[in-house]
C-alpha cells in the first residue's frame, strides 16, 4: 500500500529536506492540500479512491470556515513538515476536491507571485501529483517532479501506482529528478 511506497521511496525525509531547502533559499513553497468537509459528503459518485478517501475520513475537515478539529485531523500536516508549512511565508491554497488543481487557486497563486518555474513532490503520485503536473504543463508552467518525494499506493488489482506514475512522469514533466538534485538546484 501507499506506506510501503513512503518508507522505500523515503518519501517524508524527502519532502522535508525539499521544503526545507526551498525555505531556506528563499523561494516560496505552496501547499495543495486536500480536503473534504461535511457538505462534500452529498457527492452522488466518484472513482475507487476517491470514494475511499472520503469514506475513510482520510482528509476529513469539520467545518469550510474553522480551524477547530484540524489538529490531528484526517487532513492535518504530518509533524515532520509543520516546520516549513506553519511557518508564516508557505502559501496553502483553497483544498482540490478529487485530484488535480482545477477545483483550487494554486495556478491563480502562482500566477500572481509571477512564478512559472514548479518543483514538484507530494503524496498520491499517480493521482494529484499527477494531476498537478498535467494542470501546471497544460497552463504553462515549467515543472520538475521531484521523483523520491513522491509516493503512491501499491494496489492488489490496480498495480503499482508509483511505476506507473514515475512512466508518465518522464513523458510529460519537463524535467524529473532526485531531491539530491533538486536540492543542488535549489541553492545554485
Amino acid at each position: 500500500m501507499v506506506g510501503e511506497s513512503i518508507a522505500a521511496n523515503e518519501t517524508i525525509p524527502n519532502l522535508q529536506r525539499l521544503l526545507g531547502s526551498a525555505d531556506e533559499h528563499g523561494f516560496t513553497v505552496f501547499v495543495s492540500p486536500h480536503y473534504y468537509f461535511p457538505t462534500d459528503q452529498g457527492y452522488e459518485f466518484g472513482g475507487p479512491i476517491e470514494t475511499m478517501m472520503k469514506e475513510s475520513g482520510m482528509f476529513a475537515r469539520g467545518s469550510q470556515t474553522s480551524g477547530e478539529g484540524f489538529t490531528d485531523s484526517g487532513a492535518d500536516w504530518l509533524d515532520s513538515l509543520k516546520p516549513v508549512i506553519e511557518n508564516g511565508r508557505t502559501v496553502v491554497t483553497s483544498p482540490h476536491k478529487v485530484f488535480g488543481p482545477a477545483t483550487n487557486d494554486l495556478i491563480l497563486q502562482l500566477r500572481k507571485r509571477g512564478i512559472q518555474k514548479i518543483f514538484l513532490g507530494g503524496m498520491l503520485a499517480n493521482l494529484c501529483v499527477e494531476s498537478h503536473l498535467r494542470d501546471l504543463i497544460e497552463n504553462g508552467f515549467e515543472v520538475i517532479v521531484v521523483s523520491d518525494a513522491v509516493a503512491a499506493p501499491n494496489h492488489p488489482e490496480f498495480g503499482n501506482g508509483l511505476a506507473a506514475a514515475n512512466t508518465n512522469f518522464g513523458f510529460i514533466a519537463n524535467e524529473v529528478m532526485t531531491t539530491d538534485e533538486a536540492v543542488r538546484r535549489l541553492s545554485e
